[in-house]
């Protein structure tokens, strides 16, 4: 085999239903340029290799040496030891496309072992999937079954494990590496033991010249850094890269000598220039000074430098390159039904592949977004001729027509183009994506899009609030933003709000108000899905480079040299969000599963005393009708 330049490693987890694209859009760069690139997902492949017969009896043995006092869920799960040996390798069969018949042996209930998590309400399952949703109801108790084991690998082995992330709380807001650091000197655990002979097979195979981690979130940076040290004591010398979403939000700012005591060089922003431009530097083909947007220690070792080329322009989307999946193992992904929710569970159902129709955001104004990074201020929309024969291609690759834009928001006019284009080719796909409710989206482009195969849509409904969405800077109104659900929904695609408490000056009647704008959304139909975010202000936001004209006080000790993205605030007025956080949720989840409509909105925050909603009872319905 072809020696590879560089190993693209996507380091655990990141999603286990679909590869994360990264790796993929920098393999497919790198090709172009006549550099070769290997790849790998160590995520999906440590989950197969945890959830088999091997992993799970190892995952046992190790919980009865440890010789624990646990609670009596997991003494049950122990004595059951036998039957989920047995039963894992169907039941991931299963979720990954296979044996369909199991449904049948699933759904009669004494096939799976059991667990607290596992016993669900009969009649929730009636209603949710009723006598035919046979296939569907076996994948949501299959789902049950995994993630009863990992909670027990939570309570008995590694609090920090999780199907998407690993140690997060490490990641997320580490504004000094002191407690990363100290974990990275513990000796390894269970997760990491199955993880590095993956690695190991990937290094045989394609022999690289450098390995290079994405970071795409907090809950990938821990694992990635305990690679690169076992990397370091075996193959001392082998150049380690890094980058990723996590490096571009709350990296910008290092300082700290000891991280590259793991890492060799650190790259910001869009990848391909970067690391192109750092793989031509280790080949000797170019002086340092032409690295792009890259992180390392001077000569001395003792200090943390950046160097950057401005006259090295950004690459083009034009540019960029065909992904390139080859080398993921794309038969085995999971996917997983974690809700009957048809539109949340588009998420973590399903293979997907991931494209972008622009670059930045075509807004870029929102007072809560990272607005002043480039992922974000750089609007550069592709071509729907481009976008199109991007799918085309990945079909012929993948095999697979469905399709995930993960823009931050899809330029509408662009969609009209592309959903001509696909029109006109005849071709069969299915598609979603993020959007802005903008009023360009009338019901004949609604219409269109789901002519073209538009599934579903999600987009920033946000405070629900007339008053706080103007302080935002959001661009839309609540009774823009009921019109345009009310076009996408009667064209036949579904709609996920994006929803927010907690913002500084936000009053408890804003909040309340705010839930019965989403409690009329969802009973009348417009939005079929959503999840409250928590407000977090982010250093790169309008809303943290003036936080006093948002109602808020930066309340933070000095930045300790690591990360530095979420602020510490206190608001200068408004509500406890806290109080309020337990009610959102459980009352969305009802709105989800088309139940609680009736009920006071005073129920669902229990004991706690909130006040009545100032809006009418057909405040949306009246906004349709004029």
């Amino acid at each position: 085999m072809e020696q590879a330049s560089v190993l693209l490693v996507l380091s655990p987890f990141t999603q286990i239903n679909t590869p994360y694209p990264s790796t993929a859009y920098l393999k497919g760069y790198l090709e172009s340029k006549g550099v070769h690139a290997a790849q790998a997902d160590l995520g999906i492949e440590t989950i197969l290799a945890l959830f088999s017969e091997r992993g799970l009896g190892e995952l046992f043995d190790e919980i009865e040496r440890r010789k624990g006092r646990y609670p009596a869920k997991v003494r049950r799960m122990l004595a059951d030891r036998r039957r989920y040996i047995d039963t894992i390798g169907a039941v991931v069969a299963f979720l990954q496309g296979k044996n369909d018949t199991l449904a049948y042996r699933i759904c009669d209930r004494a096939y799976l072992p059991g667990s607290d998590r596992g016993s669900r309400d009969e009649e929730e399952l009636e209603w949710a999937f009723g006598a035919a949703g046979l296939r569907d109801r076996a994948r949501y108790l299959a789902t049950s079954y995994l993630e009863g084991l990992c909670d027990l690998i939570r309570e008995t082995i590694d609090p920090d494990f999780g199907f998407s992330r690993y140690a997060e709380r490490l990641g997320r807001c580490a504004s000094s590496f002191d407690e990363i650091e100290e974990a990275l000197q513990r000796p390894s655990g269970f997760i990491e033991r199955l993880t590095r002979p993956l690695l190991e097979r990937h290094l045989a195979e394609s022999r690289p010249k450098a390995v290079a981690f994405s970071v795409p979130f907090p809950g990938n940076l821990f694992s990635a850094l305990r690679l690169a040290r076992w990397l370091r004591q075996t193959r001392p010398g082998l150049p380690i890269l890094m980058g990723g979403g996590f490096a571009n939000t709350e990296l910008r700012s290092i300082a700290d000598t000891r991280f590259f005591k793991y890492i060799d060089y650190l790259m910001l922003d869009d990848g391909e220039d970067p690391l192109y431009q750092l793989l031509r530097y280790l080949e000797g083909a170019i002086p340092r000074a032409e690295l792009v947007r890259t992180f390392s220690l001077d000569e001395s070792g003792r200090r943390v430098v950046y160097q950057d080329n401005p006259a090295h322009p950004a690459c083009r989307q034009s540019e960029t390159g065909f992904p390139d999946y080859g080398g993921l193992p794309l038969d085995r992904y999971i996917s997983v039904l974690e809700m009957a929710n048809p539109t949340h569970r588009l998420w973590s159902d399903g293979r997907w592949n991931k494209l972008t129709l622009a670059h930045g955001c075509y807004w870029g104004k929102c007072a809560f977004c990272d607005g002043s990074l480039d992922y974000i201020k750089r609007y550069e929309p592709n071509k729907a001729r481009t976008v199109v024969d991007r799918m085309e291609r990945l079909i012929g690759q993948t095999g697979e027509i469905g399709f995930h834009f993960v823009d931050e928001a899809a330029p509408p006019a662009l969609l009209r183009e592309m959903a001509l284009e696909i029109l006109r080719r005849g071709l069969t796909v299915v598609w979603w994506g993020n959007i802005r409710f903008e009023k360009s989206y009338t019901r004949e482009l609604c219409e269109l899009l789901q002519r073209s195969g538009c599934v579903a849509v999600s987009g920033g409904l946000e405070v629900a609030s007339p008053r706080l969405l103007k302080l935002i800077n959001k661009g839309v109104t609540v009774a823009q933003v009921a019109r345009v659900a009310h076009h996408f929904t009667a064209a036949g695609i579904r709609v996920h709000a994006y929803l927010m408490y907690g913002l500084p000056t936000q009053t408890a009647q804003e909040t309340i108000d705010s839930l019965e704008t989403v409690r009329q959304m969802f009973e009348l139909g417009l939005i079929q899905s959503g999840f409250w975010h928590r407000f977090a202000l982010t250093a790169h936001s309008p809303a943290g480079a003036r936080p006093a004209a948002y109602g808020c006080r930066v309340t933070e000790p000095p930045f300790g040299g690591f990360a530095r993205n979420d602020l510490r605030f206190e608001a200068l007025s408004g509500c406890d969000p806290e109080l309020f956080s337990e009610g959102l949720r459980v009352s969305l989840y009802n709105y989800m599963n088309g139940t609680g409509f009736d009920l006071p909105l005073q129920r669902w925050f229990g004991g706690l005393k909130v006040p009545r909603t100032t809006l009418p009872p057909n405040y949306i319905e009246k906004i349709l009708l004029e």
